[in-house]
């Protein structure tokens, strides 16, 4: 495992648990899609997707520019990179088995509590995949939301937020212009942000444009303690 936070070398399995894959799984639960020969995931992220591709055994096939509404206000856009990376052959089927994640439209049951050893990862996973933070100006808080079209996945998210072993309470989910969203309270996201990347820089599982835009709404917010560990 390299440790300076830009590689990662591949697990002896993807579908048994390991930080790694607790990682590559909460990614694709929640930005990725299953069919009988593939696993396909986006990221915004470039040195993600090629984290991803190592830790499955997979590879980046594609590039392109989003624009995207914000569940909040849909009159708003934003532009984004999206990077595909697609892990050909079985695994695809046995991870709709082993995990419960949807496979040829058919619904899924996410059973992600097989990967609860690393919560850490796994949610961080989520988090990158289909979580928005954003600084808040006029309260100088730090927002978190969640935005699925799978409200399945989003009770499932929840889930794990209740078994984190920090405090962080939340709103019931909403209907979005992309399916539902829910919010974590403003004062619990600083402390669940903070233990989501401790350590992350030794494991190199983060994305890395990510992280910066965690540490920097955690610096512009009033009356925080909590900050993240200092970037390789």
């Amino acid at each position: 495992m390299s440790t300076d936070g830009t590689d990662v070398d591949p697990p002896d399995s993807a579908l048994a648990a390991y930080p790694e894959t607790a990682y590559f799984w909460g990614h694709v639960a929640s930005a990725g899609e299953l069919s009988e020969s593939c696993v396909t995931v986006e990221t915004s992220d470039e040195a993600a997707a090629d984290k991803l591709a190592a830790i499955a055994g997979g590879e980046r096939t594609g590039h392109r520019v989003e624009e995207r509404e914000y569940a909040h206000d849909t009159s708003i856009t934003r532009r984004e990179d999206e990077y595909t990376v697609q892990v050909f052959g079985g695994l695809a089927a046995r991870a709709a088995a082993a995990f419960g994640l949807p496979i040829a439209g058919e619904a899924g049951g996410y059973r992600l509590d097989a990967l609860a050893a690393h919560d850490r990862q796994l949610l961080r996973g989520i988090v990158e995949a289909c979580g928005t933070v954003c600084f808040k100006s006029s309260s100088g808080t730090v927002g978190l939301s969640f935005v699925h079209e799978d409200r399945a996945l989003l009770e499932t998210v929840q889930t794990l937020l209740d078994d984190a072993p920090v405090d962080a309470p939340y709103g019931d989910p909403s209907e979005a212009s992309s399916g539902y969203y829910f919010s974590v309270e403003d004062d619990a996201v600083p402390e669940l942000g903070a233990w989501l990347y401790e350590d992350s820089g030794k494991s190199g599982l983060f994305a890395p444009s990510r992280r910066r835009k965690l540490r920097r709404s955690l610096e512009q917010a009033d009356d925080v303690t909590a900050s993240l560990e200092v970037e390789p």
